[in-house]
């Protein structure tokens, strides 16, 4: 399957799931997907346990064959310019989902989507947070309700030991980007 324009795909800081996303950007791009990588500050500036900062964007644009867009200036022509079909954020952060669900926009993430969501294009969140049944689940319905958004499947991944922790299947990443850009949500939304 291919599009007539660039999926963005948007990298927020949740660290123990990059090692999951990129096996799934590159089974994108072997889709035939054209990925436009934009990474938020902590996703492009953190060394964490899990990765490097400049390893990690080195991975990415490996695969996705593209410069990475980081910086709000960057982000901001896809609006007026209509550049993408559909935005990915995978992962989407709790911190993203509360700014996302407020208007706010302070991170090329952020900006990509509300350029996007102008656009009257999709938005396709891979929900990975820890308190996503807990403060964030206000903004989860909030979103779910806005026009345009669409989830990755999710689950709780540990509800016992983190009972409020919500994650996407990446997986699902592939057949949920095909619903959105059809307008319709991939279900069961809830696993």
């Amino acid at each position: 399957m291919s599009t007539s324009k660039p999926i963005g795909f948007g990298i927020t800081g949740s660290f123990c799931t990059f090692h999951k996303i990129l096996p799934v950007m590159k089974a994108l791009v072997e889709e035939g997907h054209d990925l436009i990588p934009i990474l938020s500050p902590a996703a492009s500036n953190f060394d964490t346990r899990f990765t490097g900062a400049s390893d990690f964007a080195l991975q990415v644009r490996a695969i996705t064959g593209h410069d990475i867009l980081t910086t709000i200036t960057e982000a901001e022509p896809i609006g007026p310019k209509g550049l993408l079909d559909a935005m990915i954020i995978a992962p989407c952060t709790g911190n993203t989902l509360a700014k996302l669900a407020s208007g706010i926009t302070d991170t090329a993430v952020l900006m990509a989507a509300k350029a996007q969501l102008r656009n009257g294009g999709p938005v396709l969140l891979f929900v990975s947070t820890n308190d996503g049944l807990g403060l964030n689940f206000k903004n989860i319905g909030t979103l779910m309700s806005t026009k345009n958004i669409y989830f990755v499947p999710f689950t709780q991944d540990d509800p016992t030991g983190k009972p409020n922790s919500l994650v996407s299947d990446p997986a699902l990443i592939s057949a949920a980007l095909k619903e959105s850009l059809s307008g319709h949500q991939l279900q069961p939304v809830l696993g």
